[in-house]
């Protein structure tokens, strides 16, 4: 398994375990690592991704439920929308990992951690999410030859 691939996994947890647990994030990561040891990549790359999802938790949220049609976040089981929340934070603050990249990792997470259906569940949200961007994002003016 590559680190990142391990990162999100494990970052994951923790944004599943911040559900149920009313404490901020730093302390529910710092409970966390406790009882594991991995290496210092992948921990610091895990802690950046549920800090920033944890920050931008407002938007992220505004942003799959607009995506999320006839489907309210509530309605969402804890896996999914965190992985949704996870990708999201990726997709929409995090250059350095490409759109495929976010959505093909959380499709397996989904897999791996939802049910029979989660992975072309998230999927689809993910994707909605995705043309969302593209259509708020300005293409380039065009260069005038000169």
């Amino acid at each position: 398994m590559g680190k990142r691939r391990k990162a999100r996994e494990l970052a994951l947890m923790v944004l599943y375990e911040l559900e149920f647990r009313p404490d901020p994030a730093a302390t529910v990561l710092r409970d966390f690592w406790k009882s594991r040891v991995v290496p210092s990549d992948v921990q610091e790359f895990a802690e950046s991704l549920v800090r920033g999802t944890a920050e931008c938790a407002d938007e992220i949220d505004r942003i799959i439920q607009a995506s999320a049609t006839h489907w309210s976040l509530a309605r969402i089981a804890p896996v999914e929308r965190n992985i949704l929340r996870l990708a999201a934070y990726e997709l929409l603050h995090r250059d350095d990992v490409p759109e495929r990249v976010a959505i093909n990792e959380a499709i397996d997470l989904a897999k791996l951690y939802g049910s029979q259906e989660s992975g072309a569940f998230v999927n689809g949200i993910l994707d909605q999410i995705r043309l969302q961007l593209h259509r708020a994002t300005p293409s380039p003016a065009p260069h005038a030859d000169g």
